[in-house]
């Protein structure tokens, strides 16, 4: 069998929204012949105790390692501090953006649509072929 190059990604998310990322990590996952680390870090209680501070200084080390961002396109995303810190340190260290635009989604984020090196549909085969399309 041919060695299958892993990929390190960062799966930005809005905990409020956790169904689309469980959604993403269900897609990949299903994936054939595709190797991946989940850098980033699901909903945890210990969050929610943490300074804005602190909570950015885990998100940079969640993103630092990875090859690839990959950002849920869904107008949540507009509104989400959070979601726009991730996409900014990605840029700021020069990491892949890919966007993943929901089914049956009308609009995509301005923010999202001008960060991301490719915009996928929201489907296994548009994720997997976008991250190798985008990623050293």
């Amino acid at each position: 069998m041919p060695y299958l190059h892993n990929y390190r990604l960062f799966i930005s998310h809005a905990w409020r929204y956790s169904e689309r990322y469980q959604r993403a990590i269900t897609f990949i996952n299903a994936a054939p012949n595709f190797s991946w680390t989940n850098y980033s870090v699901p909903e945890d209680k210990k969050f929610e105790k943490m300074s804005r501070q602190a909570l950015e200084e885990e998100l940079r080390q969640q993103i630092r390692p990875v090859q690839c961002v990959v950002v849920l396109a869904g107008m949540y995303a507009a509104h989400s501090d959070w979601i726009q810190f991730e996409i900014d340190y990605a840029q700021s260290l020069k990491k892949p953006i890919l966007g993943g635009v929901p089914w049956g989604a009308e609009r995509t984020p301005l923010i999202v649509q001008l960060a991301a090196n490719k915009m996928v549909g929201w489907n296994a085969a548009s994720i997997v072929s976008g991250i190798r399309e985008i990623t050293p």
